[in-house]
């Protein structure tokens, strides 16, 4: 019986000792989860002062932009009203008519620059353009046929 007892008291202090083991490897996973859920935490505001500064960032900017959109309105109202006020309007407009109507009877740049043309110029009435087919075959031969591999 005292074999028993010893046994028992044996199971019991092994017991114990298995329990205190497991007991603090579940307590190291606890600190371990207790860290990371603190470092998620952390983290998601982190992300959320983030998101603020950046929402600030572009509402102060819709503000300057607003303010600049503003000065660039009177700047031009003013320019348009002293304009207005201190030019003559019939003889500047006299004037830019006279100048349209100049530049039209010169017909011409004065940088002897002409636009391109849409067509092939001709020596003669007689000549092909050299758009035509057959622009610069001698009379009698034939236009090359392409050959599609």
């Amino acid at each position: 019986m005292t074999n028993l007892i010893l046994a028992a008291v044996a199971a019991l202090v092994v017991g114990v000792i298995i329990g205190v083991l497991v007991g603090r490897s579940g307590q190291t996973t606890n600190l371990r989860q207790r860290r990371v859920e603190q470092q998620i935490e952390e983290l998601r505001s982190e992300y959320t002062r983030y998101q603020a500064q950046v929402n600030e960032h572009f509402m102060e900017s819709a503000h300057h932009l607003r303010r600049f959109n503003d000065a660039y309105r009177d700047v031009n109202q003013h320019m348009a009203r002293g304009a207005n006020r201190l030019c003559n309007d019939e003889d500047w407009m006299q004037e830019l008519e006279q100048e349209a109507s100049r530049a039209r009877l010169e017909g011409g740049r004065d940088d002897g620059v002409e636009p391109p043309r849409d067509y092939a110029p001709k020596a003669g009435p007689e000549d092909t353009g050299t758009l035509a087919e057959d622009f610069g075959l001698k009379k009698g031969d034939k236009p090359p046929t392409s050959k599609i591999r």
